[in-house]
């Protein structure tokens, strides 16, 4: 088999495409679980904790080296830790949200899955006269043996 054709067979099978419709779907949900935290999420905690920005938060390593006219000539080497801060609570806020949809999602294709309760098996009919009469015709036929 040519390297083109066993490369076409490859690219063709069907966890390819689900493997690529799966990332443009997850981009795009990626952007809309970026938005509930960011956008619903983040304004208030952000006011419960007195609007702190994290991304503010640094120490400086180095001073800037300014000229006589108080340009910079060299800036300041500084250690934002605090970009690293703010990256660590939107990634656990981001997990948490994605884990919540997840849990949701999961009861509902639960509650789908779940066989529906089997009907209570309904009662013998009682037996019509002309079986009664059978019956008793019966008996008395074997009585007779």
């Amino acid at each position: 088999m040519g390297f083109l054709q066993e490369f076409k067979a490859f690219a063709l099978k069907g966890n390819v495409m689900d493997m690529a419709v799966g990332v443009i779907i997850g981009g795009a949900f990626g952007k809309i679980v970026t938005s509930l935290v960011n956008d619903v999420i983040m304004p208030p905690i952000g006011l419960l904790v007195g609007g702190v920005d994290f991304t503010d938060l640094k120490v400086t390593l180095k001073q800037p080296v300014l000229d006589a006219a108080g340009e910079v000539l060299n800036p300041a080497v500084t250690w934002n830790y605090g970009a690293f801060l703010q990256q660590v609570v939107d990634f656990t806020l981001l997990a948490f949200c994605v884990f919540m949809m997840v849990k949701v999602m999961n009861q509902l294709i639960k509650k789908r899955e779940e066989p529906a309760p089997a009907p209570a098996p309904a009662p013998e009919p009682e037996p019509t006269a002309e079986e009664k009469l059978l019956t008793e015709i019966r008996d008395l036929l074997k009585e007779k043996k």
